[in-house]
């Protein structure tokens, strides 16, 4: 299930939620009971490696047969 961080505008804590991405857009108060929050946009960080291909050679204007 995703979760969502939130902002509350009265007392200024962040907090997150995990809910379904069907209630994502729903009000959500914060712990301490302030209802008037917003959701924030969390960045994403996506790690790992891949493997490098190299550069094809030959072909037209990469292997001298242009000109």
């Amino acid at each position: 299930m995703p979760r969502y961080e939130y902002r509350c505008r009265t007392c200024g804590d962040t907090f997150e939620l995990s809910r379904p991405m069907a209630e994502s857009a729903a009000p959500a108060a914060c712990p301490a009971g302030h209802d008037d929050t917003v959701k924030l946009l969390s960045a994403v960080a996506v790690g790992g490696t891949a493997a490098q291909s190299k550069p094809a050679s030959g072909g037209c204007c990469g292997g001298g047969c242009c000109g």
